[in-house]
């Protein structure tokens, strides 16, 4: 399998670590205040393509349970100053997460390669399925019903995982229909986004089934505050409930991780990889 971006092909027979850059002040996970000024920020999003990202995220919008909304102005703020000192010394594509067409459209001129849209076109429309289609680039779609701000009163579902699947699809139909070929989608099951705990559980236990809708699939567990309702660990402290998650998700078919972590999850992926493949390294 393999993702179509711009003029490339990134081959995803063996899973990427997507690595998290926030350039936010009220990230969910307390990394982004940390990252605000552009020169620190850089230097993180170096780090982790030196530890093995294959892809790096940079946002500039919390997308956290009862998040604000921001203007497109202030998120291109925040992310263009970091963007334009990582492209030129960096060899890993770019992702730039967010809703707003405008941003993606500047973002891609300035050398992103792809877009990590959480509202799965359902806020974004055919103004970001049209810059999509424009530049090739390589395009997430998540679900995620509401907003930041209504998400999580909307975790109902009488069978979680067909109805996400539907709703996905018709993502995917909608993107295709606006000139985006499949093989620029990856999809993202949203853990976390309109979901209760157990439904995230349940979403990587049967993460098989979402094989059906024939496009790679990311998955973004990353010290989420469900792996802490199980653990009874603050934030920082969720790396081996994040280990686990990665672990079982790789092993029931994801092709991305998306990590704060790309150092831990790396390990992951080369641990479950020996395991399962018996021409594997191991020493």
């Amino acid at each position: 399998m393999y993702w179509k971006i711009k003029h490339q092909q990134i081959q995803l027979d063996r899973p990427l670590v997507m690595g998290i850059v926030n350039v936010t002040p009220d990230s969910f996970s307390e990394d982004g205040s940390l990252y605000m000024n552009p020169d620190r920020a850089a230097d993180y999003a170096r780090r982790l393509a030196d530890e093995g990202a294959g892809i790096l995220d940079i946002g500039g919008e919390s997308t956290r349970p009862g998040a604000k909304p921001v203007t497109a102005d202030q998120e291109l703020a925040r992310i263009l100053p970091v963007l334009r000192k990582i492209t030129p010394h960096i060899k890993q594509p770019i992702s730039i997460d967010t809703t707003k067409a405008e941003v993606a459209r500047v973002c891609l001129e300035e050398g992103a390669q792809i877009i990590n849209d959480v509202s799965g076109l359902k806020v974004s429309g055919h103004a970001m399925a049209n810059v999509v289609e424009h530049y090739e680039a390589g395009f997430v779609l998540m679900h995620r019903r509401g907003t930041p701000e209504t998400m999580q009163a909307m975790t109902y579902y009488a069978d979680v995982i067909s109805e996400i699947i539907d709703e996905l699809r018709l993502s995917i139909e909608f993107a295709e229909a606006m000139g985006i070929k499949r093989g620029q989608i990856v999809i993202d099951p949203g853990l976390g986004f309109a979901k209760e705990p157990e439904h995230n559980f349940q979403i990587i236990r049967e993460l098989e089934k979402f094989q059906r809708l024939d496009c790679p699939v990311l998955i973004g567990a990353s010290r989420k505050s469900f792996i802490g309702k199980v653990t009874g660990r603050n934030t920082g402290e969720r790396e081996f409930g994040t280990a686990a998650m990665n672990a079982v998700a790789l092993i029931n078919g994801a092709h991305i991780l998306r990590v704060h972590n790309v150092k831990a999850a790396c390990d992951v992926l080369r641990v479950v990889h020996a395991i399962f493949d018996r021409t594997a390294c191991v020493g």
